[in-house]
């Protein structure tokens, strides 16, 4: 019997190991600058046209494969025929409103939202290029501009553009993750698969089809708003990777109200109009309070661009009040920012491996089901939930809950001065006129196997591209609060001795960052992780 659990462990441990250098191969695809393949799908709500133009200024970070405009539960443009829609326990329906049956639903019949970022795009890009070799041409970014299924909400009965594109994306022959956020509802998605269930499902290879495809597709949603992953994905698709976080910093609506002193900085009128809403075209095109802008006409929901009214004023006018008025220029919302910052080239590697995590919060594991504990409710859920609005006790309470468990570094002032210098570099016509992040060199490879109660020393080089001043640090990033904690010789020096104790649990894999801040305008970090493997 002990010779067959020592078996089990010897197999268990090679599975590690494959699992290990496997993950390292995905990850050295980062290092390599073999970027992830991101799809956008999105509806026109006013945080997910934030959350697209900060996307863009990431462009140099991904390979973007699309930009799909998306219906969701509380956008839909319907089919221009006069046909009405209703679907029981919409937005539509709660507050006692008695809007649908409608034929549209808070869809501007000129929306073209995903058009007017890559139009604004276009028009800082000579900027942008000079400061970043990867910004892909906007030519080519209006070539992916795709419309999905967006005639009524949670509708997947057809065809279109959006989920065409989606599908052959799904067949071809890279064999790469493909990576496809929901910021809105995920009806266009779910008919790509449809569309190729319905097309190979009789076939012979359907096997493989069907493997090929679950392999290779990720979902990054932001809520299932209309019902379609519950539905249809799910359960028709259950080996698809559907990848939701939890335990990172607040970028939705009202993130004012749960945020920490530290945090809330970043969200003040003084600093948004210093770094975001006076930068040019994209910091007119940006979404800030009480900026005197409505997506579209008579919207009773959408009452944050209205100045200088109350909360009692507004209601008076008609308008759904669910989210206190907050300061004129502050911070309104990037409610989907979070499901493409763990994509980001920071050096966290937070896509090989989503469950330790990075910029967009840690992955929920398999066995936990959620909501998504990255975003205040919508404003139907809170209401139908709690018949108020959200108040500063109830965000943080829900902050509190959401980060339960071990303690999450805080991302949130890093992620958001990296947006300032890239927003700076859309108006920045020199390279000496804007901060650029560190570099990061290791003498070694940034992957070991260690053997429990063993050391091993490892030295970086950091240089700056703008000679500023740099402050590092060395610390783990943990996953549980039982997971083996590393030795560091000097967390403050550039060569250290790393020792893994000998009560490590062989197969452990133990994350170790090196964090680099420069001390430029905004000041911008850069991390470099070490992927350390327990075995023998």
């Amino acid at each position: 019997m002990k010779k067959q659990f020592l078996l089990i462990g010897k197999f268990l441990l090679f599975f590690s190991l494959m699992y290990f250098f496997t993950a390292v191969v995905k990850a050295q695809v980062a290092q390599n600058n073999l970027l992830p393949r991101v799809v956008i799908t999105a509806d026109p709500e006013l945080d997910d046209a934030n959350s697209l133009i900060r996307f863009l200024l990431y462009s140099t970070d991904v390979k973007v494969e699309g930009l799909i405009y998306a219906s969701s539960g509380f956008h839909w443009t319907g089919d221009g025929k006069g046909t009405k829609w209703y679907v029981e326990g919409r937005e539509y329906t709660r507050f006692g409103l008695k809007i649908c049956p409608c034929e549209r639903y808070r869809w501007d019949p000129k929306e073209r939202f995903i058009h007017d970022a890559v139009e604004t795009y276009e028009k800082v890009y000579p900027n942008l290029i000079k400061h970043h070799s990867n910004y892909p041409k906007p030519s080519y970014l209006k070539s992916v501009i795709k419309w999905g299924n967006i005639e009524f909400d949670g509708d997947i009965s057809k065809d279109s553009e959006g989920s065409n594109w989606i599908k052959s994306l799904l067949l071809d022959n890279n064999a790469s993750p493909l990576y496809v956020t929901a910021w809105g509802g995920q009806s266009t998605i779910a008919r790509a698969l449809k569309s190729i269930e319905d097309e190979f499902k009789a076939k012979a290879g359907w096997d493989a089809i069907r493997k090929k495809v679950s392999k290779k597709l990720v979902i990054l949603p932001s809520g299932d708003q209309d019902g379609t992953y519950e539905k249809y994905i799910k359960p028709n698709w259950p080996d698809v990777e559907y990848r939701e976080f939890k335990n990172a910093a607040n970028f939705a609506y009202g993130a004012q109200l749960s945020a920490t002193e530290e945090n809330a900085y970043f969200l003040t009128t003084s600093w948004m109009k210093e770094n975001v809403s006076s930068k040019g075209p994209f910091g007119s095109l940006y979404r800030v309070w009480g900026d005197g802008k409505q997506m579209v006409k008579g919207d009773v929901f959408d009452y944050f661009g209205v100045p200088d009214k109350t909360n009692e004023e507004l209601r008076a006018m008609g308008y759904i009040v669910w989210l206190p008025v907050q300061e004129k220029g502050s911070w309104l919302g990037e409610g989907d920012t979070f499901t493409f910052m763990n994509l980001l080239d920071n050096g966290l590697l937070a896509y090989w491996r989503g469950g330790n995590g990075g910029w967009g919060g840690r992955q929920l594991t398999a066995s936990e089901s959620n909501p998504n504990f990255m975003q205040l409710p919508d404003s139907a859920t809170l209401a139908a939930n709690s018949g108020m609005l959200i108040t500063a006790s109830s965000a943080a309470e829900r902050a509190k809950k959401a980060n339960e468990g071990i303690p999450y570094p805080n991302f949130f002032p890093a992620a958001q001065n990296d947006f300032a210098a890239r927003m700076r570099w859309s108006v920045s016509d020199d390279f000496k006129k804007a901060n650029h992040h560190p570099i990061i060199k290791l003498d070694k490879l940034y992957k070991v196997v260690m053997k429990p109660g063993t050391s091993w020393n490892i030295k970086a080089t950091i240089t700056d591209p703008d000679n500023d001043k740099v402050s590092f640090k060395w610390w783990q990033l943990r996953s549980f609060t039982n997971q083996t904690q590393l030795s560091i010789s000097d967390p403050n020096s550039l060569s250290i001795k790393i020792t893994v104790p000998a009560t490590a649990k062989e197969g452990e894999i133990l994350e170790l960052v090196l964090e680099v801040k420069d001390n430029g305008s905004p000041a911008l970090t850069k991390y470099q992780k070490v992927l350390i493997l327990v075995g023998k």
